[in-house]
């Protein structure tokens, strides 16, 4: 329980640590996530100053951690906690990888983000399509964790 606990808090220290030290980029970075092309791309971070991209590459080592904590706390909290014990054993597998297989998708998009917003960035086509889908399974797999967990939830008060 003692890890579950760790993980969880590390992924809650690190996130809202990350969401203030971005928090100063316009916009966001969530748009840059879900710019799929190079246009897209390149409009907004061409709204950003120089040290606004060098913040945002800053932060990708921090990431890193983020994904490696929030993987983890999904997978103890499933296996090692009786919160999905109410549900059956489908639901409670599913849940047991949605989150480490999100952070699996946000590890290969800060890897493209990391080219493409180098000094001499990454020249494929395709890589800006990649980073935005590999956000949207992300941000997908994330949600679908939440309303699983939403539903562990209610049955375990229900009982």
């Amino acid at each position: 329980m003692r890890a579950v606990w760790a993980s969880g808090l590390i992924a809650l220290a690190l996130f809202a640590g990350l969401a203030w030290y971005l928090s100063p980029l316009e916009p966001g970075v969530v748009a840059l996530q879900f710019a799929p092309t190079p246009t897209a791309f390149a409009e907004i971070v061409s709204l950003w100053s120089s040290e606004d991209l060098i913040r945002y590459r800053r932060h990708l080592p921090v990431d890193f951690l983020l994904l490696v904590a929030y993987g983890s706390f999904g997978y103890l909290l499933v296996s090692r906690t009786q919160v999905f014990g109410s549900c059956g054993q489908s639901p409670r597998r599913l849940a047991t990888w949605l989150l480490p297989l999100a952070a699996l998708f946000d590890a290969a998009e800060n890897v493209l983000q990391g080219w493409l917003t180098a000094d001499k960035p990454l020249e494929a086509p395709f890589a800006h399509a990649a980073s935005a889908g590999f956000a949207c399974l992300k941000w997908a797999l994330i949600g679908g964790f939440c309303v699983l967990l939403a539903h562990a939830l209610i049955r375990l008060r229900k009982q």
